[in-house]
């Protein structure tokens, strides 16, 4: 498995990751998820992406946006096809590394209310639950990470 940064090449890959990742919650919000709405082409021109590949064929990805006190991880996605061989945990520990070497002592994702799945699993990980409330029109749970 190999992380890297994202690059336009990677793009139809990257979207189709998302929608299949995220197509399943539309329904339970009532409208697509905000990652759904993204502009990948930008946030890879920003260096704000990156992959993950085995076996040469893009598997996931993870989307991180500096802020001034913390890294903000803003999406995480694997394949469905590839969930259970590890490759969000490895995500998450890119993310977690990116922050320390860019020399945040903070990180900070969200969720929609309604991904219970993601609020069950983020304590496990470390994550804190911080707050909740409506931003950009989704109902969201936010938690924070000290790394």
């Amino acid at each position: 498995m190999h992380i890297r940064p994202a690059s336009g090449v990677d793009l139809a890959a990257i979207r189709r990751i998302v929608a299949a990742a995220y197509t399943k919650y539309t329904a339970r919000i009532g409208k697509p998820p905000g990652p759904m709405l993204d502009d990948y082409a930008a946030r890879v021109r920003a260096h704000q992406v990156w992959v993950i590949e085995l076996g040469g064929t893009v598997a996931g990805l993870v989307v991180l946006l500096p802020e001034a006190d913390h890294l903000l991880l803003d999406n995480i996605a694997v394949d469905p096809s590839w969930h259970g061989k590890g490759l969000g945990r490895a995500l998450m520990d890119f993310a977690e590394a990116e922050a320390r070497r860019r020399g945040y002592a903070e990180m900070r994702l969200y969720t929609h209310a309604t991904m219970t799945e993601n609020r069950a699993l983020y304590p496990h990980l470390g994550w804190t639950e911080t707050g909740r409330g409506r931003q950009d029109g989704y109902d969201r749970v936010f938690f924070r990470k000290n790394v």
